[in-house]
């Protein structure tokens, strides 16, 4: 289990990042760096601080310093680096997001019936935001028709680099864990040889996403990561041993201190920086420690997130507003129950790969 001396460090990490982000809030409010939610129902989340991530990047890379005097493992190190990159990387999507690139009309139903537009129902006095094309050719529509739908807001909507852009920026991070020849070729025992590669490349990319994607309310990611990081650090301690679970000890302790500001109702957001930096420290992690089957399933959440993403613009499913945790949103759950369901459910999947693997 984990010993008294990760303890110790996971401590430290709390503090050391919690310092970091209260700096890194009171230097982006005289900066004026602060979000715009195009949720509907977080515009009132408009001012808040955001690329918080840079907190976490700072605590995690001066717990890596200390650590680095006293002989730490190979693997922190590598592992901060790749968050470092990760971040820096996010950073510039979240510097690109202060360019509006259109303004998205939010309009309410002020007739008596609901109003079919885009993919919504509007329920007589509902809101909604005109986003898809669809959207937009029904609201002309009904304006020109009707006088059912009134315009009550415009919301700036941020540039940001396309879907294929972010792949490769991603890939290129996934890169900088393969450069350096460090990765073993076992799988929980199984040897895949060079087949590792494109695993590696794969699982950096697809959990730098979902926690990019589950990063939509306040805390959510960094409770989540938080969860998985010490439930890995469990397993890879008694499994692996505690050179594989420093890394998660010290991901869990940014997460934890990251949430001393984040948490609901959130004073600062993690941005892109944040969640690239979270999401590709967590899978090397993972991979360096060979833990990577059980951190996948500690991470359920988010990627099942994911797949119900990718099934909705598939058009296989449809949800009212993605991803999933705003459809909950949007039907009337509170956003510190869905934060609550989502953090509950991440440590009971978590107790229960455990015990299915023997750990507890």
């Amino acid at each position: 289990m984990i010993g008294q001396v990760d303890i110790l460090i996971f401590i430290l990490t709390i503090i050391a990042t919690a310092v970091f982000t209260a700096a890194v809030r009171r230097g982006l409010l005289v900066a004026d760096i602060r979000d715009n939610p195009i949720i509907s129902e977080h515009r009132q989340k408009s001012g808040t601080p955001t690329m918080g991530g840079f907190g976490m990047l700072l605590g995690v890379a001066f717990m890596a310093m200390i650590l680095f005097q006293i002989n730490a493992s190979s693997y922190l190190i590598i592992v901060v680096l790749l968050m470092l990159v990760a971040g820096i990387f996010g950073m510039f999507d979240d510097l690109l997001g202060f360019k509006v690139k259109e303004y998205q009309k939010v309009v309410r139903n002020d007739g008596e019936e609901p109003v079919q537009i885009g993919l919504l129902t509007l329920a007589p006095g509902e809101e909604a935001r005109i986003a898809s094309e669809k959207a937009k050719a029904d609201y002309a529509e009904i304006v020109e028709t009707e006088h059912k739908l009134t315009l009550i807001d415009e919301i700036p909507i941020k540039s940001e680099t396309s879907e294929s852009e972010k792949i490769i920026t991603q890939i290129v991070v996934a890169c900088f864990l393969i450069l350096p020849g460090v990765l073993s070729s076992n799988i929980s025992g199984f040897n895949i040889g060079i087949w590792m590669i494109p695993l590696a490349i794969f699982a950096i990319v697809g959990s730098i996403n979902s926690v990019n994607l589950i990063d939509g309310m306040d805390g959510l990611a960094a409770g989540i990561i938080a969860i998985a990081s010490v439930a890995s650090a469990i397993y890879a301690s008694v499994i692996t041993g505690s050179v594989a679970s420093l890394p998660f000890v010290v991901i869990a302790g940014a997460a934890v201190g990251f949430l001393v500001l984040n948490h609901y109702p959130a004073k600062i957001f993690m941005g892109d920086t944040g969640s690239y930096a979270l999401g590709a420290g967590y899978m090397a992690a993972a991979l360096l420690g060979n833990t990577f089957i059980f951190s996948i399933i500690a991470l359920a959440v988010p990627i099942v997130s994911v797949i119900i993403s990718l099934l909705h613009r598939a058009h296989i499913i449809t949800l009212p507003v993605e991803p999933l945790h705003h459809t909950l949103n949007y039907h009337g759950m509170s956003e510190q129950k869905i934060i609550l369901l989502y953090w509950a459910i991440t440590f009971v999947v978590s107790i229960i790969a455990l015990f299915i693997f023997g750990v507890i």
